[in-house]
């Protein structure tokens, strides 16, 4: 009775283990944190990971204009 006990509680374990996993992995890898949604919000403050440099205005016209097919009137 005890191994079988012991097998239950290894099992849900498992099970949970693999639950926090899948929802740890469920965070876009391009939004920061408190992110949510499909698409990502435009400018730098939006990223996971923050940029090397200060972003131009061309930068930002850009990314909000992403994934518009033209490009912004900045350029």
């Amino acid at each position: 009775m005890a191994l079988l006990k012991l097998a239950a509680i290894g099992t849900l374990a498992f099970v949970g283990y693999k639950y926090y996993e899948k929802s740890k992995s469920e965070r876009h890898a391009a939004f920061a944190e408190g992110q949510s949604g499909t698409v990502r919000d435009a400018g730098p403050e939006a990223m996971a990971d923050k940029p090397a440099r200060k972003w131009s205005e061309t930068d930002e016209a850009s990314d909000e204009s992403f994934p518009a097919s033209d490009p912004p009137a900045t350029y």
